[in-house]
């Protein structure tokens, strides 16, 4: 909404209007606020969808052996999805625009150093760093959010730009990696994010403003080290599960003993860790925010719709790239209507949020995006871009707009001042840990839907080119119907956990700078 133009002489000549300049004043710079969030944002929704294309570069610059190539991902989702509880609570007591900041230098040395990796060992590490920083930077990011924007319209707004960005950033990731892969170079894959972090700290240190949890900030230690290694010890174990044998005949499986281990240390670190929350004084998540209804619906779509989107966005550059030969470049560009969609979506919706409230436009939402995964099981070797693809990554674009926006509203809603960057790391962590873990599930049933295919097919045989694509086509279809059954159990989560209506968005209870 725009103000109306002050001038010096208008307030000399009333006094009532050096109480608008300063409103104006004030309303200008919460604006300026989040656009800096945005840019950190985008870089770090960017990052991992730039990795993807700029990887296999990278693997042949480093001599990087396949089957190590895609720890250039997993240390980074390892560290971020590990640490961000950890970081969010930080946020809260050093400070969320120290935290900001801090986080946003340290990822800009850590992509500095990955880019001029000369090692396997080095890029991963870096990769690792990155993920470490992220995780104190993206829940400051949001919680800077929640404290800047206290009134329900405006905060819609703010998260409709948060869900833009976090729905659109992937695709247009793809398409930025496509380019720079091609025209300069892996490594400014990851050099980029050094003039955009330059910018973003400039601005951050002149615009953004400080706010800390009031009462008690004596960190959780106990919790902080289970949370940790529970949450990167899940995603390892679904990761190994998931990786191709030796011999190609299928995926390492969950019965693997490093993954059963794996998985058994998680499950025994969580349930510690939960334990643990509910005995300190000041724990590191309070279960009151998980423990209420809309916040902890919200979680749950979150940890659903990661986990279907990052499967879809997998498979389909795969599709793209080895089905229908596209360059990486080109398949960058075919998510753009994605990330279009994403766009005119969140304007729609930031509009509409105040006036009909979440859980309508969440069930819309992802209604859509089920039935634009499911339009995917039309695809074929031999599809059509247009008639095919372009309509189910559309619907699913506008889906995931009426999702994200309110979802991320409703789960700081009556958020208190001392937990806004706690609250904000669990919803990164539900969509980040979900992405993961989803990707990994459902990249298992389709390595076992693929060979089974080829199998039949070939009859014992040699198998063709032709037969070998059938057969990668129809294990991208189970995973995209697998995606679509996740996103349906968000879509009952939301059903029967959302109840906040509109008026109750603005959270007289959330935080106020």
């Amino acid at each position: 909404m725009s103000e109306p133009a002050l001038t010096t002489a208008d307030a000399v000549e009333s006094p009532l209007d050096d109480a608008a300049l300063a409103a104006a004043a004030h309303d200008r710079r919460r604006w300026v606020i989040l656009g800096v969030i945005a840019i950190a944002q985008l870089m770090i929704v960017l990052d991992s969808a730039i990795m993807n294309i700029a990887l296999p570069s990278a693997a042949e610059d480093l001599g990087i052996p396949a089957q190590d190539i895609s720890w250039a991902i997993t240390a980074y989702t390892l560290a971020f999805g590990g640490l961000l509880l950890l970081g969010g609570r930080i946020a809260d007591y050093i400070g969320r625009k120290r935290a900001f900041l801090i986080g946003l230098v340290g990822f800009a040395v850590a992509s500095g150093l990955g880019g001029a990796a000369q090692s396997e060992s080095l890029l991963f590490a870096a990769r690792a760093l990155q993920g470490a920083f992220g995780a104190l930077l993206a829940p400051a990011s949001l919680a800077l959010i929640t404290v800047t924007f206290t009134e329900g319209r405006d905060r819609a707004k703010a998260f409709g730009v948060f869900g833009a960005i976090s729905g659109g950033g992937a695709a247009i990731g793809l398409i930025l990696g496509g380019i720079l892969t091609e025209y300069l170079g892996w490594r400014w894959c990851l050099y980029v994010n050094l003039p955009i972090a330059l910018i973003t700290l400039f601005l951050g240190i002149k615009y953004v403003q400080e706010s800390k949890a009031p009462g008690d900030r004596h960190l959780d230690i106990p919790g902080a080290i289970l949370s940790s290694v529970g949450l990167a010890t899940l995603v390892y174990g679904f990761t190994e599960a998931s990786k191709p044998k030796a011999d190609g005949s299928g995926t390492v499986g969950w019965t693997d003993p490093t993954v059963v281990t794996l998985l058994t240390i998680a499950v025994v670190a969580l349930v510690a860790f939960v334990i643990v929350e509910t005995r300190v004084k000041n724990p590191l998540l309070p279960m009151r925010i998980v423990l209420d209804r809309n916040r902890g619906g919200s979680y749950i779509v979150f940890l659903m719709i990661g986990a279907g989107l990052f499967s879809m966005f997998l498979f389909m550059t795969l599709y793209f790239q080895n089905i229908l030969g596209y360059t990486p470049l080109r398949a960058g560009f075919a998510f753009l209507p994605f990330s279009i969609g994403i766009i005119v979506g969140a304007g729609v919706v930031s509009q509409l949020l105040p006036r009909v409230g979440p859980r309508p436009l969440m069930l819309i939402g992802i209604s859509m995006a089920i039935a634009g995964m499911l339009l995917l099981l039309r695809t074929t070797p031999d599809s059509s871009y247009v008639t095919t693809v372009l309509p189910a990554i559309t619907i699913m674009s506008l889906g995931m707009a009426a999702v994200f926006i309110p979802a991320s509203s409703t789960a700081l809603v009556g958020v208190g001042k001392h937990d806004a960057g706690v609250a904000s790391a669990l919803l990164n962590t539900s969509q980040q840990v979900g992405g993961s873990l989803g990707l990994a599930l459902l990249s298992t049933f389709a390595i076992s839907a693929t060979a089974s295919k080829l199998t039949e097919l070939a009859g014992g045989a040699e198998a063709t080119q032709a037969m070998v694509e059938t057969a990668r086509v129809a294990g991208y279809h189970v995973a995209y119907l697998g995606g679509a059954v996740l996103m349906f159990v968000g879509l009952a989560a939301a059903a029967t956990l959302i109840s906040a209506k509109k008026d109750d968005l603005p959270a007289d209870s959330a935080v106020a700078v």
